[in-house]
């Protein structure tokens, strides 16, 4: 190793710039060749015909496609926005140089320029240590910005090699720690380390878990490891799609450059309140409060929705059907029409069952007609079936239902009494509480709006009882154009799209290979049953952490999540070093769960700022000249995003005023007013926790979800109390 200068640092960047800028250049060239091989494509076929398709035609078609499809997908690749594509270097002992980046590229000889840092032969530059360095005698990370190299950070690995190798910088990690954060995630691609490494490597079968406290990187390491698993398991993954699903809307804006900055944009990301828009065609934030939250997240609501299900519309109660057939009059009571019901209901979901109904109702009024009475077969088939008070009767006895019409019924204090004995009074009038939106709304509207986060698990569990409502036909397409001067590409789709059959009591969600669930400690039960209908056969990764929770029936969270995982293989690594939390920060979020939680897992922080967490104290009408006043201290001591974290029900206030003050509108774009709930994933260079003690009342998980909001800030913390400080015995 050599003694370094500003001089050695600058001719040692201006030797990496010439490796920098031929990657680029052959990146240019590949770019230039999938282009043209996107405009072959184009070229294969444009038919004029409208009137008919030749056997040859339709084999062009495909061809066309298949080349427009991969053209495509590498033009994808290429062009995606890379931000420093090369980003690390690693010296072997045999004298090899590898350099790593976001994807791999070759030169004319087909030699890498540059590795893929999920492959194999990228490992040893995440998990090299000097205690087993893998044959690495340096491991380099060039800070890029676009394709300029603008500095080096070194860690010499293997001391025990004689080597001229320069080492620069006082470490990559460090360093990026300390930058100030955006509006967005980062990736952590450059800055991996060894037990990050090994969750994303881990195989992809089964069930994965990335377990950890707060600030130890579980979320952004799995979505490394979902673009690691594309890349090692492209063709099953791919095929059968990647899911990643995260508490909020907020979350998902925040993470959702990550994956195309790895080079993968085939993943499908939503947050848990429109994961079921697959089958309703909507998704929410609204949250619930926490006594209605909590009830509807319990398994107990399967049984509610089921007799839910089975309690009559109003208009719909009836008991019993009547039939004339010369002057015979054929009936069935009660009893009978509720064996048909069951009957049915063993076999088909409700919406798919009316046909079924309809043929056993109509056969077990046939076989009550007098055998010595003379009629054809026929005609009495034909009577029964065609009887004016059967036809009547049939829609009222079995209509076909929608699960937004269904759940609205929860509005009405006697259907919930009936439908739910089980639980106590307090959650009966929660759950109907949580309704009250519904007053006025008339019961046959379809609601699209306003339902809750909770709700969509419901609607979606519905949709599993009740199928989902027949759909009429569609008029039969004309395949060809007519008339006019028309040059239409055709593709194979379109020719095949119309011979399309779906079994209607097939599963109408979609399902995928992989799926991704990040904040797994507040998935509720009846979400966890939500998903699993998206991954009946696929593999899992859940990251979480129980101290974290808001939803606050762990043991039947727990018992949920076994049914997920049933017998498949599974695997969980902890995270144990907190890198986004100063230890000062930390220390004092540490205290508070404590309390109420004595086994958190309490990652060590590897930092220190010297800047203690503040604790200070306002009233209600004071509210906002202390915001404005510890917002403009906060934002002169950090220089990026400035968190500022409050009760739910302070929400709208917070907002309207923090971005309606002139000294504050200077920091507008640096400002993020949210709940604790949707601070959850989220990091913040400063952060202002508004009124503890409402976080805490408001929130499912109460304390737990304080604990997120004390876990938030890179640099700088104050709490401010607002008329009330109960919550600080916790920190005694």
């Amino acid at each position: 190793m050599t003694s370094t200068s500003r001089a050695d640092l600058e001719r040692e960047i201006a030797m990496e710039q010439v490796h920098v800028n031929r990657v680029y250049d052959n990146l240019s060239t590949a770019t230039a060749s999938a282009k043209n091989l996107a405009q072959q494509g184009r070229e294969i076929f444009v038919s004029d015909r409208t009137d008919f398709l030749r056997e040859e035609d339709g084999t062009a078609l495909f061809e066309r496609d298949a080349f427009a499809y991969q053209a495509a997908k590498r033009l994808a690749i290429l062009d995606a926005e890379h931000e420093g594509l090369v980003f690390g270097r690693i010296d072997l002992t045999t004298e090899e140089i590898r350099y790593i980046g976001r994807i791999g590229v070759r030169d004319d000889d087909y030699e890498p320029l540059v590795i893929d840092w999920r492959a194999p032969a990228a490992e040893p530059f995440y998990r090299a240590t000097p205690a087993a360095p893998m044959g690495v005698i340096r491991r380099r990370v060039l800070r890029c910005r676009d394709d300029k190299v603008v500095g080096l950070e070194d860690d010499l690995l293997d001391s025990s090699v004689e080597t001229d190798l320069p080492i620069f910088g006082e470490g990559a990690l460090m360093a990026s720690l300390t930058r100030a954060r955006g509006r967005t995630m980062r990736d952590i691609v450059a800055t991996i380390q060894a037990e990050q490494d090994e969750a994303i490597r881990a195989p992809y079968q089964g069930v994965t878990v990335i377990a950890g406290g707060p600030g130890t990187g579980k979320t952004v390491v799995a979505l490394h490891r979902a673009a690691y698993l594309l890349y090692t398991n492209r063709a099953r993954l791919e095929k059968g799609g990647v899911l990643v699903v995260g508490p909020s809307g907020v979350f998902m804006n925040y993470i959702e450059r990550v994956l195309p900055s790895l080079g993968e944009d085939s993943v499908t990301l939503k947050a848990i309140g429109s994961v079921a828009s697959d089958v309703l065609g909507i998704g929410t934030e609204r949250v619930d409060k926490a006594a209605a939250a909590t009830i509807k997240g319990s398994l107990a609501m399967q049984k509610v929705l089921k007799n839910l299900v089975r309690t009559p519309l109003p208009g719909h109660d009836v008991d019993s059907v009547r039939v004339t057939v010369k002057g015979e009059v054929l009936g069935l009571g009660a009893k009978e029409l509720a064996r048909i019901r069951e009957q049915v209901l063993s076999s088909v979901r409700l919406n798919r069952g009316r046909r079924m109904a309809t043929d056993l109702v109509a056969n077990a009024l046939i076989r009550k007609f007098p055998a010595d009475v003379e009629i054809e077969q026929h005609e009495l088939e034909e009577q029964v079936r065609e009887h004016p008070s059967l036809l009547a009767f049939l829609p009222r006895w079995w209509p076909s239902l929608s699960a937004t019409r269904v759940l609205a019924r929860l509005a009405d204090p006697a259907v919930v009494d009936r439908v739910a004995p089980e639980l106590s009074a307090e959650q009966r009038a929660a759950l109907v509480s949580s309704y009250e939106w519904l007053q006025g709304v008339d019961e046959g509207d379809e609601i699209v709006r306003g339902w809750s986060v909770a709700d969509i698990a419901l609607l979606d569990e519905l949709i599993h009882i009740l199928g989902m409502p027949p759909e009429e036909k569609d008029q039969e397409l004309d395949v060809f154009l007519e008339g006019g001067d028309v040059a239409e590409v055709l593709t194979t789709a379109d020719l095949l799209r119309h011979e399309k059959h779906t079994d209607p009591d097939e599963d109408p969600h979609a399902t995928y290979a992989h799926i991704l669930v990040d904040e797994g400690q507040d998935v509720t039960p009846m979400q966890w049953r939500m998903l699993r209908r998206r991954g009946p056969q696929s593999s899992w990764t859940i990251v979480g952490d129980p101290a974290q929770s808001s939803y606050p029936n762990q043991e039947e969270t727990t018992r949920a999540l076994n049914e997920v995982i049933g017998r498949a293989p599974h695997r969980t690594f902890t995270l144990s070093t907190n890198y986004r939390s100063p230890s000062e920060v930390f220390e004092f979020a540490a205290k508070v769960i404590t309390k109420v939680y004595p086994g958190a897992d309490l990652p060590k922080a590897v930092r220190s700022t010297g800047i203690e967490p503040r604790v200070e104290a306002t009233t209600t009408d004071g509210l906002h000249g202390a915001l404005r006043e510890h917002l403009l201290t906060i934002a002169a001591r950090v220089n990026g995003t400035i968190g500022v974290i409050v009760p739910p029900s302070r929400l709208r206030d917070v907002q309207l005023y923090v971005f309606q003050d002139e000294r504050l509108a200077a920091f507008e774009d640096r400002i993020i007013v949210v709940t604790a709930l949707q601070a959850k994933g989220l990091e913040y260079d400063g952060v202002l926790v508004v009124s503890p003690d409402e976080i805490i009342e408001q929130a499912p998980g109460g304390v737990r979800v304080l604990y997120v909001a004390l876990t938030r800030a890179t640099q700088k913390m104050i709490t401010l109390d607002v008329d009330t400080s109960q919550w600080r015995e916790l920190l005694k």
